[in-house]
């Protein structure tokens, strides 16, 4: 069922961004006069097509890896006297960058619309309050402690822990101060803290950046009481049952889910001996665990999981928006993940964070197919993320993509004439490279995830 959900939730997942993408394109292409040609949602052998009226051919393609609009063009082949005025190259280079820019452009909009979409709908929040802080650690040092709910973070509200994650993923890699705003329990006033980041995670390949700063958040306890199995994993191999109450780990005892976590994590490949209570019997089973994570130190791996339990309606917070105000928390989103994503390849480029954050189309497809089995709301949250990478990715200056063209067209427009055909030629030959290079390598760590 996974493997179909992953199928579907990729199809639909490119097949409505390309589309809208070079919806974008032809759009504006038209209300600009230019003649388009076809306008393709996918490349290779056609699957479905058909032409309307104006002569443009519409094209569902076999291999669903992108898309374009091929519009009337004299560099591309030789154009009727009489269509001359419809080509995209005799047009001025304003509209030229219009039409180029529409593509982007409307992966953000897409972007604000399930954004606005999601606001409306609402979500059920966790409180970002502390359970525990680990002594001598960076929280620690600023004064944070159990209990404390985390009010903001650089000045920016975080309602849940979510808000938290993104907030701290902006800092990765930089050093200064981090501004935190937090409340006591019980309390009206807060209370600023401050963090002192030094190269925080650097390069790190698996950032945890709460875990990082030595906070666990809170959480309502687990009984160590196995209710589900990986059918592959060390726990089924071992001969662990579901319904086993997990009483020790090598002697260390156990009376919360989470030691389990912690003791396993740092344990890759490790025997360990888990003293376990069947049936109102006390028995000792050795396991071997296993690793997983591509990181540099894998984490240890039990293969089983508890049952989860209901949270108090104290620790959780509905945070939903009128029709309204959902348009400005969606612009609001749609641009501090645009930010975000520039920042981070920034960040990639200037060895600030780890080339290992490269997603390629295998993970694409995983988060996908997992997003859309979990429901509608995680799946419009992907598709927004998505669009929004897309969206900024190609308004890099890199020909062969949109903003590389772009470059070309704005020093067009401030030297008044266009850049030779053979220094185009040379800057498209060193875009195929980079792009070429850049997916290798998002394939590389797709294989390495794996």
């Amino acid at each position: 069922m996974s493997a179909l959900y992953m199928i579907i939730g990729t199809l639909v997942a490119l097949g409505v961004l390309v589309t809208f993408h070079e919806f974008g394109h032809f759009w504006v292409a038209r209300r600009c006069g230019v003649k388009v040609l076809r306008f393709s949602v996918g490349f290779g052998m056609p699957l479905v097509r058909w032409s309307d009226r104006q002569g443009t051919e519409f094209v569902i393609a076999a291999i669903p890896l992108g898309g374009y609009v091929k519009m009337l063009d004299e560099r591309e082949g030789e154009v009727p006297v009489g269509e001359l005025d419809q080509a995209f190259n005799r047009k001025s280079v304003r509209q030229r960058i219009a039409i180029v820019a529409a593509g982007p452009i409307a992966n953000f909009l897409l972007a604000l619309v399930f954004f606005w979409a999601l606001a409306m709908l609402g979500s059920q929040q966790v409180k970002p309050v502390i359970g525990e802080v680990e002594v001598g650690s960076l929280a620690d040092q600023a004064g944070l402690s159990s209990g404390q709910e985390i009010v903001s973070i650089d000045g920016e509200p975080t309602s849940g822990w979510a808000a938290v994650n993104l907030q701290l993923v902006r800092r990765l890699g930089e050093s200064g101060t981090l501004q935190l705003v937090v409340r006591e329990q019980g309390a009206t006033a807060d209370s600023p803290r401050q963090l002192v980041l030094d190269k925080w995670l650097k390069g790190a390949d698996e950032p945890d950046p709460i875990r990082s700063l030595g906070i666990r958040p809170w959480r309502p306890a687990l009984p160590p009481v196995l209710a589900e199995l990986d059918p592959k994993g060390p726990a089924q191999a071992a001969g662990l049952k579901t319904g086993d109450r997990l009483l020790a780990l090598d002697g260390k005892p156990l009376d919360d889910w989470q030691q389990v976590v912690d003791w396993v994590r740092v344990r890759p490949d490790a025997k360990v001996v888990l003293h376990v209570e069947r049936d109102g019997a006390q028995l000792d089973i050795p396991v071997t665990l296993s690793s997983r994570g591509e990181s540099k130190a894998p984490n240890g791996y039990l293969g089983a999981g508890v049952k989860a339990v209901d949270w108090p309606p104290q620790m959780l917070r509905e945070v939903s928006y009128g029709p309204i105000e959902a348009i400005g928390e969606g612009a609001r989103r749609t641009w501090t993940m645009s930010v975000l994503t520039l920042e981070s390849l920034k960040k990639m480029l200037f060895g600030e964070l780890s080339v290992k954050n490269l997603s390629g189309p295998i993970t694409i497809a995983k988060v996908a197919g997992a997003s859309a089995q979990s429901g509608i709301a995680d799946f419009l949250n992907f598709l927004a993320y998505l669009s929004i990478s897309l969206g900024v990715l190609n308004l890099l200056p890199i020909p062969v993509l949109d903003g590389g063209h772009l470059l070309f067209y704005l020093i067009e427009w401030a030297r008044g004439r266009p850049l030779s055909d053979r220094v185009q030629g040379w800057g498209v030959q060193i875009g195929i490279s980079l792009v070429v290079g850049v997916m290798l390598l998002a394939l590389v760590n797709d294989l390495g995830r794996l």
